[in-house]
């Protein structure tokens, strides 16, 4: 008998997948996705969404609000993507995985039905979690984007609200090569009359932004217009920005910075969901304590591992890499401890904006995770070594991870980043 994987490696090896082969997978418009979804009856139509896009964050503001549902008492879809280790990991209930045995009767059910269509991976992802949340009659569901927002396969929905966490330069070839524009794509998300939240303001974005929820008459909520925020040890307080008065202070057990502003943007989120849903329960901070056991969230700088401290982190961008950088320096335990870095990237990055970020008094561990989009680690380290980064190179990520355990004494800190398929592989390594 085959394996569920082996009949998952059949399954979508004849749809093309951007998270593996790039942007010969991505397909534009929204015909094919509305195509299969009348084969299987419009099941996004009986559920109650909220969509999230954005360049950073929306996996973690997605699952912020998932947790807040839960915590309220609701059976909670959560769509996601990309997956880290197991592609279930995209199609989630109350934090569960979807089961095996409901991916395989999707395909059983639909795959012929399907061919003449050609579907991409995500599209075909997409289809089978409308299908799963609605068979299982969920009470809400949360939606991350996939790419972009105007086309992607997500936005056919008609949510009960929009948003945005944040805009800066990544998918250029596809989106634009401005802010502007990116932004532009991302408020396609924006529907008559559904209120929309904006986590972060930019000079360039909020114009559209602005413009496009005054067309649609959407309810304008600019999260970090409203708010302010202020983290001491642990405690965030949230403050209006124009009275400075404390609204709200709750607990936060992430050690990463950056999940502040995604904090901030759910919290104005939340707010909103209360005035449209009417919720009279205050269960916005149990929501960010229990996010990653309600929702099952991995790959956010996550720890894998005490002595040495070992985290790993999905960021992979201009703006994520930044963060992590000042980041990971502030998880070193004394001065005189070192920070060595196990690092890949895919090809189609722009690595010449990106590796001045990189620390120059880090050791790098620089290799290339097993897909086709992956940079070559020589070409790699190449490039890191003209940017006077100090770096060796391994064909694996197994084989870079070991050479930094090795490395390491207990007082210095492994960090695992530059590629969701990286952190994948390591993810496996430490199950």
């Amino acid at each position: 008998m085959e394996s569920y994987q082996e009949i998952l490696d059949k399954i979508f090896s004849a749809y093309p997948m951007y998270h593996k082969v790039g942007s010969s997978a991505y397909k534009e418009g929204l015909e094919n996705i509305e195509a299969l979804l009348d084969i299987i009856g419009n099941p996004q139509r009986n559920l109650r969404c909220v969509h999230v896009a954005g360049t950073n964050g929306k996996g973690s503001v997605s699952s912020f609000l998932s947790s807040y549902f839960q915590e309220l008492g609701y059976k909670t879809g959560l769509f996601t993507s990309p997956h880290l280790v197991d592609f279930r990991e995209r199609i989630r209930i109350n934090g569960a995985m979807i089961p095996v045995e409901k991916v395989l009767e999707f395909f059983e059910q639909y795959q012929e039905k399907f061919a003449h269509l050609e579907p991409s991976f995500f599209e075909i992802t997409t289809a089978l979690a409308f299908h799963y949340f609605a068979e299982q009659k969920v009470d809400f569901v949360v939606i991350e984007v996939g790419l972009g927002g105007r086309l992607d396969a997500t936005n056919v929905i008609t949510p009960l609200l929009s948003v945005i966490t944040n805009i800066s330069l990544e998918h250029t070839q596809l989106l634009g090569d401005t802010v502007a524009k990116i932004a532009r794509e991302k408020a396609g998300i924006i529907k008559d009359k559904v209120p929309v939240v904006i986590g972060e303001y930019d000079p360039e974005s909020f114009p559209v932004f602005e413009d496009i929820a005054l067309h649609h008459d959407a309810p304008f909520f600019p999260a970090d217009v409203n708010y302010e925020y202020t983290n001491h040890g642990g405690t965030l307080g949230i403050y209006d920005k124009e009275t400075h008065e404390k609204v709200y202070s709750l607990f936060t057990p992430f050690d990463a910075h950056y999940q502040d502003k995604n904090i901030l943007t759910f919290y104005q989120a939340a707010k909103v969901l209360e005035f449209i849903l009417n919720i009279q329960e205050d269960k916005i901070g149990l929501a960010v304590r229990n996010m990653r056991e309600n929702t099952g969230l991995i790959g956010r700088w996550q720890k894998l591992s005490d002595h040495p401290r070992i985290l790993c982190d999905v960021g992979h961008n201009y703006a994520c890499l930044k963060n992590s950088m000042s980041n990971i320096y502030e998880e070193k335990s004394s001065n005189d401890s070192k920070v060595h870095v196990v690092f890949g990237m895919v090809s189609d990055k722009d690595i010449d904006h990106i590796l001045p970020l990189l620390r120059k008094e880090f050791v790098y561990y620089v290799c290339r995770a097993h897909i086709e989009r992956a940079m070559d680690q020589e070409k790699l380290a190449a490039k890191m070594r003209e940017q006077g980064l100090s770096c060796n190179t391994y064909p694996s990520v197994k084989e870079a991870i070991a050479a930094a355990k090795s490395a390491a004494t207990e007082e210095d800190v492994v960090f695992i980043t530059g590629s969701c398929f990286v952190v994948g592989e390591a993810l496996e390594e430490f199950d």
